[in-house]
C-alpha cells in the first residue's frame, strides 16, 4: 500500500487529536516567528530593575538562545546515525511544554509545529511516535518512571544511540526552559495560565537517598578511536566542570549539544554555586529523585531532613531557607502555577532581586541536569 505523509496536523492537543485537510489552526500563529525564542517575548515586558537583573543574566540567556537554535532549526538534515527529524523534536517539545502547563511555550511549538509534515502512516512510524511521546511524557512529568526498560523501547522503535542523548537534551532544555519562562512571568507577576487536568506527581521516595551511590551510564559512552573533532572539542571544554564530568563520555554521541550544554553550566557558574542556588538544586533533586545530584549541591545542615522529605525541612529550617526551599518545590512540581506569591517570601526574608533569579536559574537548570543523569544512568 502506498504510504502518505498528510500536510499538517493540529498540535495543541497533539498526543490525542489530529486532523487532516480541515485542521485547526494553531492558537497563536505568529508565535512560531517570535525573534527571542528562549523567553519567548518575556524580555520585552522587563522593566527598571528586572530589565537589570535580566542584563546580568544575558550571557546565559544567549547560551540559552543558541541551544534552541541547536535543537530546533529551520532545517534539519537526518542521517543513520541522526534519524531525529525536526517533527520529531518539536513534537517533543510541544509534549513537554504541554506538561510543564507554561502555555506561552505551549503557543510557540504548537505554532511551530503546525506546518510540518508528519511520519508516514506505517504501523512502525506510529510505534516510533507511540513511544516518543509516551517517553517526554514520562521523563517530564516523573523522571523516576524512566529505567532500562524505557531505554530499550526506545531502541526497540528505531532510535540510535546519538538520537537518544539528543531527544534527552531535547526534554531537558524544554523542562529549564519552561521554568524560567515561570519565574520570569512571577517576577513580572503575570499568571502562566495552566491547562485543566495537569496532575502534580509525588516527589520522589526518600529510599532514593539512602546512600551516595556511584553514577554509571545506561547507554555506551563515545570511544576515543572514534570520536570526531566536534566531540573532543566538547570534551575537552566540559571536562574540568564538576557536574559534567561523569557524564561527559556519553553525552557526547551529540558533540554540540554537549558543548552549548556545558557552556550554559560554566555562564551559570555563579547562580549555581551560590548558597541559594545551591539549596534550591538539592531541592529539585531531592523531588525529582536524583541522588548524584542531589549530593553534589545538598548543604549538610539540611541533608538529612530534605532526604525525609521536603515539608519536614522547610518546618525545620530557618526563615531564609525555608523560602528557598519552597519556592524552589513549587517551580519544581508545578511550574504553571507558580506566581508571584511564591517569590513574595524570599523578598520578605532579605534576598535581593539577583538571588531571586539564582533561585530561579539555579531549579530550572537542575530540572534540565536531573532528567539527564536519571534517564541516562543509575546511581
Amino acid at each position: 500500500m502506498e504510504q502518505r505523509r498528510p500536510e499538517s496536523h493540529s498540535h495543541w492537543y497533539h498526543e490525542t487529536q489530529s486532523t487532516r485537510a480541515t485542521q485547526a489552526q494553531p492558537l497563536v500563529p505568529e508565535a512560531a516567528e517570535i525573534e527571542d525564542r528562549f523567553l519567548l517575548g518575556l524580555a520585552a515586558l522587563c522593566k527598571n530593575d528586572l530589565h537589570e537583573t535580566l542584563q546580568a543574566a544575558q550571557p546565559a540567556l544567549l547560551a540559552s538562545r543558541d541551544l534552541y537554535q541547536l535543537f530546533f532549526p529551520q532545517d534539519l538534515v537526518t542521517s543513520l546515525t541522526h534519524t531525529l527529524t525536526l517533527y520529531d523534536r518539536l513534537s517533543t517539545a510541544l509534549t513537554v511544554a504541554q506538561v510543564t502547563g507554561v502555555q506561552r511555550l505551549c503557543n510557540h511549538y504548537a505554532a511551530r509545529l503546525n506546518p510540518l509534515s508528519g511520519p508516514d502512516s506505517s504501523r512502525e512510524s506510529n510505534r516510533r511516535l507511540t513511544q516518543i511521546t509516551e517517553y517526554a511524557r514520562q521523563l517530564a512529568t516523573q523522571p523516576t518512571l524512566i529505567d532500562e526498560a524505557a531505554l530499550q523501547r526506545l531502541d526497540e522503535a528505531g532510535l540510535t544511540a546519538p538520537d537518544i542523548i539528543t531527544f534527552s537534551q531535547v526534554i531537558g532544555f524544554v523542562c529549564y526552559q519552561a521554568r524560567v519562562a515561570a519565574g520570569i512571568h512571577a517576577l513580572l507577576g503575570l499568571p502562566v495560565r495552566w491547562i485543566p487536568g495537569v496532575t502534580i506527581p509525588p516527589d520522589a521516595e526518600a529510599l532514593c537517598f539512602a546512600r551516595r551511590p556511584a553514577w554509571r551510564p545506561r547507554l555506551s559512552a563515545v570511544e576515543l578511536r572514534y570520536a570526531s573533532d566536534s566531540q573532543l572539542e566538547a570534551l575537552t571544554f566540559c571536562q574540568p566542570q564538576r557536574a559534567v564530568s561523569e557524564s561527559a563520555w556519553l553525552l557526547a554521541h551529540d558533540g554540540d549539544a554537549l558543548y552549548g550544554w556545558s557552556k550554559l553550566i560554566n555562564e551559570l557558574e555563579g547562580k549555581i554555586t551560590s548558597p541559594e542556588g545551591q539549596l534550591a538544586a538539592a531541592v529539585a533533586a531531592r523531588i525529582n529523585g536524583s541522588p548524584v545530584c542531589f549530593y553534589r549541591y545538598a548543604p549538610e545542615k539540611l541533608r538529612d531532613l530534605l532526604q525525609a522529605g521536603i515539608e519536614e525541612a522547610a518546618a525545620s529550617a530557618s526563615a531564609k531557607d525555608k523560602a528557598i526551599i519552597q519556592a524552589a518545590a513549587q517551580l519544581t512540581r508545578s511550574p504553571e502555577r507558580f506566581s508571584a506569591a511564591h517569590l513574595q517570601p524570599l523578598t520578605e526574608a532579605g534576598f535581593s532581586q539577583p538571588q531571586i533569579f539564582n533561585v530561579i536559574f539555579s531549579t530550572a537548570l537542575a530540572a534540565w541536569n536531573n532528567r539527564l543523569m536519571q534517564s541516562l544512568g543509575t546511581g
